[in-house]
């Protein structure tokens, strides 16, 4: 009997080293497959930051032409300008010319 539960225990050694093995490999191949999809996204979001901060940059620069603009219409010239164009006013004493067709 010495012989057969040793032969046993050596088979049942081997089995469960085994399936331990199977094991591991089954946790490595789905910690991989985690990895790789995990760095697809990390990509993905990279790739986005970059656009939003480059929209946040055109949006910080569409703001500060506002602003100047805004500072533009506040002034005389800019009233003078309109004037002129839209309305065709023209100072008292002021002479026009125009060139003919």
């Amino acid at each position: 009997m010495g012989r057969k539960s040793a032969y046993r225990k050596k088979r049942q050694n081997k089995l469960s080293m085994f399936l331990t093995t199977l094991v591991v490999l089954m946790l490595l191949v789905v910690v991989s497959i985690g990895s790789y999809s995990m760095r697809g996204k990390l990509s993905s979001y990279l790739e986005r930051q970059a656009s939003l901060e480059e929209q946040i940059a055109n949006e910080h620069e569409r703001a500060r032409e506002i602003e100047n603009q805004e500072k533009f219409t506040n002034t005389m010239k800019y009233v003078e300008e309109t004037a002129r164009k839209r309305l065709g006013l023209v100072y008292e004493g002021e002479i026009i010319f125009r060139q003919g067709n």
